[in-house]
C-alpha cells in the first residue's frame, strides 16, 4: 500500500492550504467592505475602520460646564451632548440575525450598545424607565432606521415579577433571545457611610444586583448554545473610589458574578464575559450627586486626559456577543483611558 501523504505532497497540500486561507481572509475583507465598513481614515466613525487617529483630542476634554439633573436623566439635557456613535458608528454584519435584549438601552453604554448592535445586524429589545422615553424612542428609530427589529420595554427593574415579563416581552417580541447585555445601573455620591440610608442602599443594590440576577436567571432558559451575556461591572470593581462605596460594593459582585456564571453557563455552550468602564460621559454623572468641581473635571485625572464616550466602549460589546470572541468567557475586559484595572 503506497503513502499518498509522502513528505513531497504533504508540502503540496499545505500550500494549497495556506493559499485558501489566504483567499478567505481576503474575502473577508472584501465583505466587510461591501457591506459598509468604513474605509481607512481620520473621519472614519468608532466601530469603522480608522486611519491614525489621536485618541486624546478625539472628544471633549474637562473642563465641562457645572449641570445637574434629577434622577434617572437624560442624555439629551447633557452639555455636551454624549456620542452614542449616532452618526459614525458603522457596522460590517458582525452580528446578523442575532436577538439582543440590553438593559438600561436609552442612553449611556447601554445606547451605544443597541445602536451597534443594530447596525451589525442584530434585532434589539431596551428596557428603560418610562421617564426615559424620549430618549428611548430616538434608540427606537435608530435600531429601525439601521433595518433591525426594535423591541421597546420601559419599566422598573427593581421588581422581580418585572424582570420576568421583561425577558419574556423581550424573546415574545424579538422571536427568541441569544444575547443578553446587562448595562442598567445607579450610582450617588456619598462623602461617608454614615450618610447611606437604607433606602438608597436597597436602591442601588436592587437596581445593579439583584436586577441583573433576575434577568439573568430568566433569560437563560430562552439561549441556545452560542448565546453570549456581556454584564457591566467598572474599575470601582478594582479601584473603588471613597465617594462611591455601595456602588463599587456591587460592581465587585458584578465582576465575581460573571467569572462564576461563565463556568456554569459554558457547559451549556454560553458564552459570559463582562466589561469594566472608567470614566464615560453619560447621564449617570450628572444625576449622582456629583460634588460641582469633580463634574467640571470628570475624566481629567485619567491618562488620557479626558472621559470615555459611550461610542468608544461599544465595540467591546460587540466583539464579546459575536462569534469572533468563541474562547472568550469569564473575562472582564477594562476601558478606562489608562487607569484602573482590569
Amino acid at each position: 500500500m503506497t503513502d499518498d501523504f509522502s513528505p513531497a505532497r504533504r508540502r503540496l497540500v499545505q500550500n494549497a492550504s495556506l493559499g485558501v486561507a489566504a483567499a478567505a481572509m481576503a474575502g473577508s475583507t472584501f465583505s466587510a467592505v461591501a457591506a459598509g465598513a468604513a474605509a481607512p481614515s481620520a473621519q472614519a466613525g468608532v466601530g469603522g475602520t480608522r486611519g491614525l487617529v489621536d485618541p486624546r483630542g478625539l472628544f471633549p476634554k474637562p473642563p465641562f460646564v457645572v449641570q445637574s439633573q434629577t434622577w434617572p436623566g437624560l442624555a439629551s439635557k447633557m452639555n455636551p451632548p454624549p456620542d452614542h456613535g449616532e452618526t459614525s458608528y458603522k457596522g460590517s454584519g458582525r452580528l446578523a440575525g442575532r436577538k439582543a435584549l440590553i438593559t438600561g438601552g436609552d442612553s449611556g453604554i447601554g445606547r451605544a450598545v443597541a445602536i451597534a448592535y443594530a447596525r451589525e445586524g442584530a434585532d434589539v429589545a431596551i428596557s428603560y424607565l418610562p421617564e426615559e422615553e424620549s430618549d428611548a424612542k430616538e434608540v427606537v428609530d435608530l435600531i429601525r432606521k439601521a433595518g433591525r427589529k426594535a423591541v421597546a420595554l420601559p419599566g422598573d427593574i427593581r421588581s422581580e415579577a418585572w424582570c420576568q415579563q421583561l425577558v419574556q416581552k423581550a424573546v415574545d417580541g424579538l422571536g427568541g433571545l441569544d444575547t443578553l447585555v446587562n448595562v442598567a445601573g445607579r450610582q450617588h455620591n456619598y462623602d461617608s457611610i454614615l450618610d447611606i440610608s437604607t433606602e438608597d442602599f436597597d436602591w442601588t443594590v436592587k437596581t445593579n444586583l439583584y436586577a441583573m440576577f433576575w434577568i439573568t436567571k430568566a433569560a437563560i432558559p430562552h439561549m441556545p448554545p452560542g448565546s453570549a451575556i456581556v454584564n457591566t461591572a467598572s474599575v470601582n470593581a478594582y479601584n473603588p473610589s471613597e465617594y462611591l462605596l455601595d456602588y463599587s460594593m456591587t460592581k465587585g459582585g458584578i465582576m465575581i458574578f460573571t467569572k462564576a456564571l461563565a463556568k456554569q453557563m459554558i457547559k451549556k455552550g454560553i458564552r459570559v464575559n463582562g466589561v469594566a468602564p472608567g470614566p464615560f460621559w453619560t447621564p449617570l454623572q450628572v444625576v449622582c450627586g456629583q460634588h460641582d468641581e469633580k463634574l467640571k473635571t470628570f475624566g481629567g485625572d485619567t491618562p488620557m486626559g479626558r472621559p470615555g464616550q459611550p461610542a468608544e466602549i461599544a465595540p467591546i460589546y460587540v466583539q464579546l456577543a459575536s462569534s469572533e470572541a468563541t474562547y472568550e468567557t469569564g473575562q472582564i475586559i477594562g476601558a478606562s483611558g489608562g487607569a484602573g484595572n482590569p
